[in-house]
């Protein structure tokens, strides 16, 4: 089943603000990378995306695997 969020959402995610289950944090995490707000927003967001990506647990669309 695909997630859908806006990415409102996937920064209250991200944030903490709004609860969210292990698959939907990773899928506010990929929303805020694909869309670029990760880079963006204030530097926690594109660091922890980061991480997340040399983590492998979400992938950087800017790189054609």
């Amino acid at each position: 089943m695909e997630i859908q969020m806006t990415p409102y959402e996937a920064v209250m995610i991200a944030e903490g603000v709004q609860p969210a289950e292990y698959e939907e944090q990773v899928t506010a995490w990929q929303l805020l990378v694909n869309t670029g707000l990760a880079w963006s927003l204030q530097g926690w967001f594109g660091r922890q995306a980061s991480y997340f990506i040399e983590q492998g647990i979400i992938k950087d669309p800017r790189n054609s695997e």
